[in-house]
Formats: structure tokens, C-alpha cells, sequence
């Protein structure tokens, strides 16, 4: 098996960085694990220099003062890419954990499909009542329009990465320009994806069910920035594609019976508070459908209505941030546009 260097960027992640330090270290074909510690205000230094006496293969570096133009976490990553050794480049998240067997799984994935980038979207771990409204639903949305068999498609045109789990082949990754040809993109597993697919090279996008875990965010502050962060690219980057959720995704016709009928009242209007409920208990089962097809429990169907409520509100949100052409995340403050 070839070997693979490992890159993680940590900013403030002491709650996370063990975890994933661990995991990786002990997968035999992880030669190296570089941490890149992009300017850590807590203990995330700390526990690297504990870690670094007792795990071989990890290497610390430290970020400097951000250049212009970039995202923190491009310029982090970037910095390991040029500190790293080995024929295959994983980048992955300070909280993202890496089940046995995730680093060979791919390496097999990348040969299977002749592939120069193979990534996963690992298992979302959500425990507050905000992750497992948002998450899933979140998740559903995004898996119509990023299908992993178009992704993994050379013919089709769609590209797509997720960067808690991105393998690449060194050689591909120095041919689109790694990192600094993305720097200043937010979204930037999916721009690199985009890059390595018009070069020519193949991808592998799968699920990470078995691969690798991950709890996102663990407060709703977190969760409210990162998502309105990401969410208005991921749709497309233009208000018609905020507006087609809008759309396509809220129970307008329920809505619709149930103000008619408050405006009718009398027979007529409990006729329509019955066509409305009819109709939200058919949105609840075709999200259960949803669900169980994104390998979601489908007891998350009681969350439908808060999920599409708060699911409208971060897209509104996300689309307010930039079109007025800036975002914040992790303390720092970015340009915002199109991708």
C-alpha cells in the first residue's frame, strides 16, 4: 500500500484534536500525521506538544500571520501540503475521527476507480436538539444536487469533495495548484474537486458510513456560522438557486390550507385544516424516505418541522452574509461572492 501524509488544520480544537490524532495514528498506512496550529487561542498547542512525545508519526507546525487573500483553513493546509512527504495527501478535520481501516478503504477506492481524489461525507454525529433538526435536513437537500454517482462519474460534469475526508494524489494535487489556487475560497473542497475533475483526473465520492465520524459543531453559535457560511455556495451561489429551495423544499400548500381556513372557518374550514394536515404527513413520510436513503434514523421525522423552519432561516441567512459580501468564521472575517 502506498503511504499517506495526513494534514490537519487546528484552530481552536481542543475538544477534537486527540481524538482525530489517535485515529489516524493508528492505521498502518497513515506514514505521517502534520498538524498545522492556525493561531490556537486554547489548548489545542498544549495538547499537541503532550501529544507529539508520544505519538511518532506526528509533526506540529505552526501558522503564521494569514496573507491577504486567503482562508485560514486554505493557508493551514497549505503550509502541510509542503511539509509532507509521501505519495497520497489526506486532508481531513480536527473533528473528524477515522474508523480502522478508513486510509486502506480509500487507497483500495482510488485504485478500483483509477481515481486521483477520493473522498467521503463521514457519519454526522449530532446530539442537541438544533443538530438533529438542521443536520439531516441539511444533508437530504445536498444529497440531490451533489449525487455520488454523477461525482464519481468521469462523463458527468459534476464535481464535489467534501473536506472532512479528501484524499488526493500528490501529483494531481500539484498540477491544479493545490491549495493556492484556491485560496481565498470558502468552499474549498469543492472548488479543489472542480479543478482535479477538469484536469481530467476521476473522482471517488461516497458515503463515509464505516469510514469516519464527525460532530460538526457543538453549540448552535457554531453551527448558525458554519452553515451560513457554506450553505448559500453549496446551493449555487445565486439568489434563484436560494430561491428554488425556498421553493421546493417548505410545505407552502399546508400553510396555504391552514390560513384559508382560519380566514373561512365554519365547514369549509375544517375541510382545509384536514387537506393541510394530510399534506404535512405527507411531507413527514417522504422525508422519512429521505432519511433512511442519507443512512439517517428515521425517527429524525419528528424534527421535520422545526428542520425545515430552521433549514429556511439558515439559507436566508447565508444568502444575506453574501450578498453583502462578507462572512465570519473562527474570529476571522472573509470577502463573500460568487463561486
Amino acid at each position: 500500500m502506498p503511504e499517506i501524509s495526513a494534514i490537519i488544520p487546528a484552530r481552536d480544537e481542543e475538544e477534537n484534536i486527540e481524538a482525530s490524532v489517535a485515529s489516524l495514528a493508528s492505521q498502518a498506512e497513515i506514514a505521517e500525521i502534520i498538524v498545522v496550529n492556525d493561531e490556537s487561542t486554547d489548548r489545542t498547542g498544549e495538547i499537541l506538544a503532550r501529544l507529539s512525545k508520544t505519538v511518532p508519526k506526528l509533526k506540529l507546525l505552526e501558522s503564521a500571520a494569514l496573507p491577504a487573500g486567503w482562508v485560514g483553513k486554505n493557508h493551514a493546509v497549505w503550509l502541510g501540503a509542503q511539509a509532507a512527504k509521501c505519495e497520497w495527501l489526506l486532508f481531513t478535520d480536527a473533528d473528524t475521527v477515522h474508523l480502522p481501516g478508513s486510509a486502506h478503504k480509500a487507497v483500495e477506492d482510488a485504485r478500483a476507480g483509477d481515481a486521483a481524489l477520493v473522498s467521503y461525507s463521514p457519519e454526522q454525529i449530532t446530539q442537541s436538539f438544533a443538530e438533529r433538526a438542521l443536520i439531516p435536513f441539511i444533508y437530504w437537500r445536498l444529497s440531490l444536487k451533489f449525487d455520488f454517482a454523477r461525482v464519481s462519474d468521469p462523463l458527468a460534469p459534476d464535481a464535489a469533495a467534501n473536506g472532512q475526508f479528501l484524499l488526493i494524489r500528490r501529483g494531481a494535487y500539484e498540477k491544479i495548484g493545490g491549495h493556492r489556487a484556491v485560496a481565498g475560497e470558502v468552499l474549498e473542497d469543492v472548488a479543489l474537486a472542480r479543478r482535479v475533475k477538469q484536469a481530467g483526473f476521476r473522482l471517488h465520492f461516497g458515503s463515509g458510513e464505516g469510514i469516519a465520524r464527525t460532530r460538526m459543531y457543538r453549540s448552535f453559535r457554531a453551527m448558525w456560522q458554519g452553515w451560513t457560511k457554506n450553505l448559500y455556495l453549496l446551493l449555487g451561489g445565486t439568489r434563484s438557486s436560494a430561491l428554488r429551495e425556498f421553493v421546493f423544499m417548505f410545505p407552502w400548500p399546508a400553510m396555504l390550507f391552514v390560513a384559508a381556513a382560519i380566514a373561512l372557518r365554519g365547514a369549509a374550514g375544517l375541510w382545509l385544516v384536514a387537506l393541510g394536515i394530510i399534506w404535512l404527513a405527507g411531507c413527514h413520510a417522504a422525508y422519512a424516505r429521505a432519511l433512511r436513503r442519507n443512512r439517517y434514523s428515521a425517527r429524525f421525522i419528528i424534527y421535520y418541522v422545526p428542520g425545515v423552519s430552521l433549514y429556511a432561516a439558515t439559507v436566508a441567512a447565508s444568502c444575506w452574509k453574501h450578498r453583502r459580501g462578507k462572512i465570519v468564521w473562527k474570529g476571522r472575517e472573509y470577502p463573500a461572492g460568487s463561486p
